[in-house]
């Protein structure tokens, strides 16, 4: 069951969804993740973006972090750090509609200052979204 929907009305009389209404589903078929793949996709020194535009609503995000990225450990601290920033980001960068998956890079995604990798995924989702840097 989802949220119930809140609206807020600014000072100009114009009602917007508040961010809260905003829910992140998790992408967990391996069908979606091979659709997002084909895809546009942006590199950052964080991370790699992948984004496709499909049909429905709300904002849907993968997280994946290979072999390459560390042993177990190293590779779920990548994975908690872009959940977090996928959190944090997507309500109000993201785009309804949208899959995004969150390909975490070997040492970069574990050691790069968290305001940094916030503004990794701000400007791939620009880049992907074709809104220029």
């Amino acid at each position: 069951m989802s949220p119930p929907e809140t609206v807020k009305t600014d000072t100009a009389g114009v009602e917007t969804p508040a961010a809260v209404s905003v829910c992140l589903e998790v992408l967990r078929k391996r069908a979606d993740f091979l659709l997002a793949a084909k895809a546009r996709r942006q590199g950052t020194k964080g991370m790699m973006v992948q984004g496709r535009k499909r049909e429905g609503e709300g904002i849907r995000v993968g997280f994946t972090c290979s072999k390459k990225v560390g042993n177990a450990v190293a590779r779920n601290r990548a994975k908690r750090r872009l959940r977090e920033v996928a959190r944090l980001v997507l309500p109000e960068h993201g785009r309804s509609g949208w899959d995004y998956v969150l390909i975490g890079r070997f040492e970069a995604t574990a050691m790069r200052d968290f305001s940094d990798l916030q503004k990794d995924l701000i400007y791939a989702l620009r880049k992907i979204h074709g809104e220029g840097a």
